[in-house]
């Protein structure tokens, strides 16, 4: 983090879909020119402009133009702010420029990527020069993965308070949801899936629950592709399809932290299935919404999501914990998600160091309180 930043944040691609949802929580919640400084960023400075109107910010919002075929823009962006938020994506076709110039400088940096196989190409890149330069690189900072990386984190300090110590394992089952996809989000999925039609090595890096511990490799996990009975919730559950990345994510954090939860940790997500409710994202069929299009404002608003967690201690006993969200998952809750984050690493983490981290291992319980006062999120004990 650079202290003598101009900016606490930058939003950059503020003039799409998401990252104006991004300006306007922070417009909203802190105003301009106040206690938190930051800027709104992207390629075209009319564009911006008519975002800053439309989500009723205040004419002397600070505008930044930077563009990310333009290393230079890159550079002098990150040399003005203390943190970056970019939701300009997909990341692996527009990212690394981007996270390459917070690492050496030293700016922190917030996205909300899913995309695997860039990610882990981020850890390899870039999290030496990031330790080196003290710049915090946090991936999957939205619904990917906050509410399940630290729904596990939650349910394990819940079990050290009722059990008297962590669980070797922890199962995430989506009980309800309801959202909609952008065409921001369907643009990633499609750039991943070409990547692996490139280079099919790719796959394994996919489907690899450890792939993005590099040097750690823990027991074989359940592979939550197939229909089955809990007998933990009684109930039915089915696949999840953000289980691919959260489960991975979800054992980076147990690594980065120091193994709190055991180097023998098992942890599954799947959602279960009721018929007739809201369990799916919707519009994930062919002819969906195209870049910068997503969920209006009343589908967002009526959006909700709501995950619960059970921690199983070796002895049979049990913590059951919910992590639940106000808005559609990946944009209402989402976009609260990743600014308050940013402020959370910014004003309330100085101590954490430099490198790629996930959110939850960098601000641990302090996201959980920051998340529950200002973006809507709830952690509850069951």
């Amino acid at each position: 983090m650079n202290p003598q930043a101009e900016f606490d944040i930058i939003v950059y691609g503020a003039s799409g879909y998401t990252g104006r949802l991004v300006a306007e929580h922070l417009a909203r919640r802190y105003g301009v020119g106040g206690a938190v400084k930051w800027a709104m960023a992207g390629r075209s400075a009319g564009k911006l402009a008519k975002v800053r109107d439309e989500i009723g910010a205040p004419a002397e919002t600070p505008l930044v133009i930077a563009d990310a075929d333009d290393p230079a823009s890159l550079g002098a962006m990150v040399g003005r702010a203390k943190a970056i938020i970019t939701t300009v994506g997909p990341y692996q076709l527009y990212g690394d420029a981007l996270v390459a110039a917070c690492a050496a400088a030293g700016t922190d940096y917030l996205d909300l990527c899913g995309e695997v196989n860039w990610m882990a190409k981020v850890i390899a890149d870039h999290d030496a020069a990031a330790k080196r330069s003290g710049a915090r690189i946090c991936l999957s900072c939205g619904f990917d993965s906050i509410p399940f990386e630290l729904g596990v984190f939650f349910a394990e300090e819940t079990a050290k308070q009722q059990l008297g110590g962590p669980v070797p394992r922890v199962k995430g089952r989506v009980r309800a949801i309801r959202g909609g996809l952008s065409g921001g989000t369907a643009a990633s999925g499609a750039a991943t899936m070409a990547a692996v039609q490139k280079d099919p090595s790719l796959f394994a890096v996919l489907t690899d629950p450890f792939s993005l511990t590099p040097g750690f490799r823990g027991p074989e996990q359940p592979r939550g592709d197939k229909p089955e009975h809990d007998p933990d919730l009684g109930a039915d559950v089915g696949p999840f399809m953000m289980a691919m990345i959260n489960t991975k994510n979800v054992h980076r954090s147990n690594a980065l932290m120091g193994h709190p939860y055991g180097r023998d940790f098992v942890y599954d997500e799947m959602a279960i299935v009721v018929p007739g409710a809201p369990t799916e994202f919707t519009a994930l069929g062919q002819g969906g919404p195209k870049p910068g299009e997503g969920p209006t404002k009343d589908e967002r608003e009526a959006g909700f999501f709501d995950i619960v967690f059970v921690g199983l201690a070796a002895d049979g006993r049990k913590v059951r914990v919910a992590v639940k969200g106000d808005r559609d998952p990946g944009y209402g809750s989402t976009s609260k998600m990743i600014a308050e984050a940013a402020l959370c690493l910014i004003g309330e983490c100085p101590q954490t160091p430099g490198g790629v981290w996930t959110p939850g291992a960098a601000m641990g319980g302090k996201l959980v309180e920051r998340l529950q006062k200002n973006a809507g999120l709830s952690f509850e004990v069951e």
